[in-house]
């Protein structure tokens, strides 16, 4: 499996990415982000995934591991396939697309071309579990931390530390 490539960018087609490796151009059909990452620099790592068909090998192509985790991760539902998770990939960062799989948030899917009310309703139902833990700390959350860790003596052990701002948090 290719799960990673460093490379000169050489072409951005409809197709995808073409990056230079060691004189081997790869096609890579990359999220918007992945494009924006490569373009104008004179070397590029773009994170990838390669799949093995009976006809072809594709490489998909991606600016950050949590993109090709997704991506990877919508593969597992069925009716998604490589360009049906690629297009949701590229939609949206890929937190506020697992945020929206822990809130049903189904409307989200059902918005992007290609993705109808069963498909969506899927990705939430099989996902959710899996994508469950990253649900984001809200605003006043963050605020509430920072305020606990205030008054926290640096001096103690970081273990310390962290006991007394949960306690203060809670």
């Amino acid at each position: 499996m290719i799960a990673q490539l460093r490379g000169k960018p050489v072409a951005s087609t409809p197709e995808g990415l073409v990056l230079d490796v060691g004189g081997v151009g790869y096609l890579v059909a990359a999220t918007p982000s992945a494009v924006r990452k490569a373009a104008g620099v004179d070397e590029v790592t773009v994170e990838t995934y390669m799949v093995v068909r009976e006809d072809a090998l594709q490489l998909y192509g991606f600016a950050e591991r949590a993109e090709r985790e997704l991506f990877v991760q919508l593969l597992t539902v069925n009716g998604v396939g490589p360009k049906v998770a690629l297009a949701i990939v590229s939609g949206s960062p890929a937190d506020e697309l697992r945020r929206a799989i822990v809130r049903e948030d189904i409307a989200r899917f059902v918005a992007i071309p290609g993705i109808g009310k069963k498909t969506a309703e899927r990705i939430v139902l099989e996902l959710k579990e899996k994508v469950g833990v990253v649900e984001a700390v809200s605003p006043t959350g963050d605020i509430v931390a920072r305020d606990a860790l205030q008054d926290v003596d640096e001096s103690l052990p970081v273990e310390e530390q962290v006991r007394l701002a949960l306690r203060r948090a809670a």
